[in-house]
């Protein structure tokens, strides 16, 4: 049985993997700031998340996303 529906890629492009590196880090740092009782550094990181989500979308139309010309996947 055959899935119809074109395979996104599953996120594997620079795109991607940049935007939830910088999610990754902006939660860290927001549990981090938290545990030691920093609320305008909890908030700071929630603005890197955000960042980090916007990167996403940003990169990919720049071309580094799954289908953009600026990415070549890597071979398995």
């Amino acid at each position: 049985m055959t899935n119809s529906i074109a395979d996104p890629g599953h996120g594997h492009s620079p795109a991607a993997w940049t935007a939830v590196v910088v999610m990754l880090v902006g939660v860290a740092a927001a549990t981090l700031a938290f545990c030691l009782g920093e609320p305008t550094f909890v908030w700071i990181s929630v603005g890197i998340i955000v960042v980090g989500a916007l990167l996403g979308p940003i990169l990919a139309k720049a071309g580094w996303g799954v289908n953009g010309p600026k990415y070549s996947p890597k071979g398995h």
